[in-house]
């Protein structure tokens, strides 16, 4: 009958030291089970491009090749590529090839899609990133004004201004500032640069501001008004009262305890925001003319160049999953809250 009550307290210990272990690092399980998660999204979308390579009018042999091949030229090429084997060796090819980043030939550029990608991708991430950096820059301050001066004029007039925004479609949004700004007022260019290398696009900035800003008012209707909301619900919390109650400036309050609490919800949106980001930039740079990947993808749907535009979509999937990812783990560092359950 003594041994029982010793068993109750070894058995909690042994699960106490398990529970331990568990939670030893709980930020480095939380990044794992996230990257473990993306590369199934990736996988996931090695499949469908694959399906859709599969599917093409013709098959990947008449999409290369266009419609003039011969069923020579195609039986040679599907000799070739491996595309007369069974389908889950043709996938395994085409995993292979992706993973040493080959992501086939354009027919029309006479040069391989993961080229002609390499071109253009820096550039679009410049043109996205920049856009990406003056919303934050505005929307951030914006959101935290109207929270503080919720309810007033000021609060109401920009809440107007960001619906307004959000609603206006990038075309027409950009065609406004070309007419206002380029047509009008004189004061900048239409057309963007047209620099074979990111440096060169950068030596033309005054080119850059239209493209930028056409892409960053949208966002920057979105994060200013998450940013009010999770802003207002800081300023009712408790260490917000405390931190004033001592006399802490207000300014101080703001910039030291409200802005980093708030910025999780902003955080948590750049990953969702990444799809809408590219697809935006496909319409940029189509009226721009910049040279980025939306006008690659653009022009490859126009001719019909199926293996570059199976390559753009396999990219900014790619890169939707890694953006994503990479919010996600930012949003875990500033709200430990956001891993899961894991304290």
């Amino acid at each position: 009958m003594s041994q029982i009550p010793d068993a109750v307290p070894a058995t909690v210990a042994v699960q106490a030291t398990a529970a331990g272990r568990r939670t030893r690092n709980p930020f480095l399980f939380f990044l794992l089970r996230r990257v473990g998660q993306a590369l199934v999204v990736i996988f996931v979308v090695t499949v469908v491009v694959f399906a859709l390579l599969q599917m093409l009018p013709g098959g990947p042999a008449r999409g290369v090749l266009g419609v003039q091949a011969t069923a020579e030229q195609i039986e040679a090429f599907n000799r070739a590529q491996g595309f007369d084997r069974p389908v889950w060796e043709q996938y395994l090819l085409f995993l292979g090839r992706l993973l040493t980043g080959d992501l086939g030939d354009s027919y029309l550029l006479n040069m391989s899609v993961t080229d002609a990608i390499a071109q253009r991708l820096p550039k679009t991430l410049l043109l996205t990133g920049m856009a990406l950096v003056v919303a934050l820059v505005i929307a951030i301050p914006v959101g935290i004004f109207q929270a503080v001066r919720r309810n007033r004029g000021a609060d109401y007039t920009l809440s107007a201004l960001a619906i307004v925004a959000y609603s206006t479609p990038s075309f027409f949004l950009g065609m406004l500032l070309i007419m206002v700004f380029s047509q009008t007022l004189g004061l900048l260019p239409a057309n963007a640069p047209q620099g074979g290398t990111v440096a060169a696009v950068l030596a033309e900035p005054q080119r850059l501001v239209l493209p930028v800003l056409t892409g960053a008012i949208p966002l920057v209707a979105t994060f200013s008004r998450y940013m009010r909301s999770s802003a207002l619900d800081g300023l009712s919390e408790d260490y917000i009262r405390t931190a004033r109650s001592k006399g802490t400036p207000f300014r101080r309050v703001l910039s030291r305890h409200l802005l980093r609490n708030s910025l999780t919800p902003v955080v948590a949106m750049l990953g969702y925001q990444l799809p809408v980001m590219f697809g935006g930039a496909l319409v940029i740079e189509q009226l721009f003319n910049y040279p980025g990947m939306g006008l690659l993808f653009w022009s490859a749907a126009q001719s019909s160049d199926f293996p570059v535009l199976l390559g753009c979509v396999l990219v900014i999937s790619i890169a939707t999953v890694v953006g994503s990812l990479l919010a996600d783990v930012l949003q875990a560092i500033l709200d430990p809250r956001t891993r899961g359950g894991i304290a």
